[in-house]
């Protein structure tokens, strides 16, 4: 007899964020463990959302994105990465990044076919590989420094690797990849016809004077890349869910047949809206110092706490080590401080390989002023 409850994704869970936000609900804790401010958006992009519905713009948008958007995206990686990008052909509006995400990889893994993830990694790249039939190849990075020894990374590529997922600036642990991380990537991939998705939603989150070195800057990664953005990690709108992917037109042209009948088009007004907020550039060159100072304010007032930490360089953030201050497994700290001290954190296992514990803990600080002090303040008691 046909079973007909037989899981695709018999090993999936409840996402640690379903599951750390209901119990931090639950407890009434102050919650630093998923990534959305809780501070509004700019009231100049809801009065253009708003506009866009009294002006009528509430049918269906083009399949591929509002022509007005997708212009003023390729606009904006000409202006900011040197490389031109067709919006007829080229960029394509998404439901946010994940469903960009999980698109391209529908769209080029074959059953059998090897996909590299870097880990720890968000936990939307493995999932979508697996109901593709794919299979997930690890490299872990080290606790250390979150950095790649590309040496170590090129072994993982097999005559059966079709796809690497790599995320810069990097979720969760705040590492960005330098100009030559990028290039080293570049060596290894040439000559190969293994495609990359170059996940990029905190593109604008950079810290420190650094630079985002998006896969579209370096001619041959752009090549066979495809570039998976957000606006609603940039602007504030997580709950908007809308993004973009741009890649070369062989590649787009494979995205768009998954994307039309997976999505087929996006939130009209909001597209409508961010096509003339986009045109004013400081509404995203100004995130890394608004991040930045989020970020050394909450890391000032841990000096003075027991944790260890290295500042991150990008997205909004932040590990910290708690091996000073208890040896459990960062699963059971996440879960007491949530019980006992009202604060909810991510551990860091649930995105390693084998759920390795290396007594790493993430939180976001993209929040308020006083919700940071309050958090700090319970951080600081321990």
């Amino acid at each position: 007899m046909l079973n007909i409850f037989a899981s695709k994704l018999p090993k999936v869970k409840t996402s640690i964020f379903t599951t750390v936000g209901n119990l931090a609900r639950e407890h009434k804790a102050i919650d630093l463990s998923q990534g959305f401010p809780n501070f509004p958006a700019d009231q100049k992009l809801i009065n253009l959302v708003s506009d866009a519905m009294i002006s009528g713009h509430n049918q269906y948008a083009a399949m591929q994105g509002y022509w007005g958007l997708r212009e003023i995206i390729a606009e904006k990686i000409k202006n900011l990465h040197g490389r031109t990008y067709r919006p007829e052909s080229e960029i394509t509006v998404t439901v946010g990044a994940t469903q960009a995400i999980y698109t391209a990889i529908t769209a080029f893994v074959h059953p059998g076919d090897e996909v590299i993830v870097i880990k720890p990694a968000y936990d939307c790249y493995e999932p979508a590989i697996e109901m593709n039939g794919g299979i997930s190849v690890y490299y872990q990075l080290n606790a250390e420094n979150y950095k790649v020894d590309w040496k170590e990374f090129k072994t993982r590529i097999t005559p059966k690797t079709r796809m690497v997922i790599i995320n810069t600036p990097h979720n969760p642990s705040g590492t960005i990849f330098s100009k030559e991380d990028m290039l080293q990537l570049q060596g290894i991939l040439r000559n190969t016809d293994i495609i990359l998705i170059s996940d990029e939603v905190y593109e604008h989150i950079v810290f420190d004077g650094a630079e985002h070195q998006s896969a579209s800057r370096f001619d041959d990664l752009a090549s066979r890349s495809l570039v998976c953005a957000s606006f609603g990690k940039t602007f504030h709108v997580t709950g908007w869910k809308i993004g973009y992917c741009a890649a070369p037109e062989g590649l787009m042209h494979e995205f768009r047949k998954v994307h039309q009948f997976a999505v087929f088009c996006v939130d009209h007004p909001v597209q409508r809206a961010l096509s003339i907020y986009l045109k004013n550039e400081n509404h995203y060159l100004e995130l890394n110092d608004f991040y930045q100072e989020k970020r050394d304010f909450f890391l000032g007032r841990l000096k003075e706490s027991r944790f260890k930490f290295t500042p991150s360089e990008g997205t909004y953030f932040q590990l910290v080590d708690y091996s000073d201050i208890t040896l459990e497994g960062d699963g059971d700290l996440s879960k007491r401080l949530i019980i006992d001290h009202k604060l909810a954190s991510i551990a860091i296992s649930s995105f390693n390989v084998n759920h390795r514990d290396d007594k790493m803990l993430r939180f976001c600080f993209a929040k308020k002023k006083e919700t940071l002090e309050k958090a700090t303040e319970i951080l600081c008691s321990l």
